[in-house]
């Protein structure tokens, strides 16, 4: 490869710098909310405690495993419902009325620089809970080995990415923070309904379960019960191998839904007061 080519598709020092720069002045802005911060980043462990002490009854014998991981799939889906949508959506809407939005992209930082790191914060966050929540799990149950790790990451990383796009689209919908509790409505119903996480799809007629599967949340949902247990939408138990077929189309989704965000982001992302 010639060294013209090289120089075209490596990055920018300069865009390297100022991402790097953006990002470092987020994660600033969210430490010193100490209070804030340790509430979303505790919130997943005790939670995981709570609800043992609770259902202690499930923590023994073979539906273990199953349970712990039907727990860190609830707390992954929720995590990314209220930290990477509705805080990021509510995020933008006040950087924006603020007028830091305009002023950051006044200078020589580009939006896409802006809009990744302004999305860092939410998704150290997104990734604490998880983590925090699965140190929980395995202190309090003898869980077993992920059944597929890589799934586990692709639900974690594609989930956020379409759930930050849906929030900077949603974010251009929204005139002030207080009106985001109502314009988040929609998405935040929606995708809990049909998730498969408050409601067993099995009730619903046949072809409500076939819309349910196509909302953004359930590829999430199915990609990390696959991931942590093996755990089919019918209520099977896969191998490694099996998961892989089984992940394929939930993969298509939440890729599509991936893109649909990205597109949605481009289309109705502000950038200045709406007035």
């Amino acid at each position: 490869m010639s060294t013209a080519t090289t120089a075209a598709v490596r990055p920018a020092p300069g865009t390297i710098a100022r991402t790097r720069a953006l990002t470092r002045m987020e994660i600033t802005l969210l430490g010193r909310n100490r209070t804030t911060l340790f509430n979303a980043i505790a919130l997943a462990p005790l939670m995981v405690l709570l609800l043992m002490g609770v259902i202690g009854d499930r923590t023994d014998g073979a539906g273990a495993g199953v349970f712990g991981g039907a727990l860190l799939t609830t707390l992954v889906a929720f995590g990314l419902l209220f930290v990477a949508y509705y805080n990021l959506t509510t995020t933008a809407v006040a950087r924006r009325e603020e007028l830091t939005l305009k002023r950051l992209t006044s200078g020589t930082s580009s939006r896409r620089e802006v809009l990744f790191a302004m999305s860092m914060p939410a998704l150290i966050i997104v990734i604490a809970q998880a983590v925090l929540g699965l140190a929980a799990v395995v202190a309090v149950i003898d869980v077993p080995p992920l059944t597929n790790p890589i799934l586990v990451v692709l639900a974690l990383g594609l989930g956020f990415a379409m759930f930050a796009g849906l929030a900077y689209a949603s974010s251009g919908l929204t005139k002030t923070v207080e009106a985001a509790q109502l314009t988040t409505l929609p998405v935040l119903m929606v995708t809990m309904l049909f998730s498969g996480l408050t409601l067993p799809l099995s009730v619903l007629p046949e072809p409500a379960q076939v819309i349910a599967e196509l909302t953004p949340l359930f590829p999430v949902v199915t990609l990390l019960n696959l991931g942590l247990t093996g755990l089919t939408p019918d209520g099977g138990q896969v191998t490694f191998v099996g998961s892989l077929a089984e992940a394929v189309v939930p993969l298509i989704v939440l890729i599509a839904w991936t893109a649909v965000g990205v597109l949605a982001t481009r289309r109705w992302m502000r950038w200045e007061p709406r007035r």
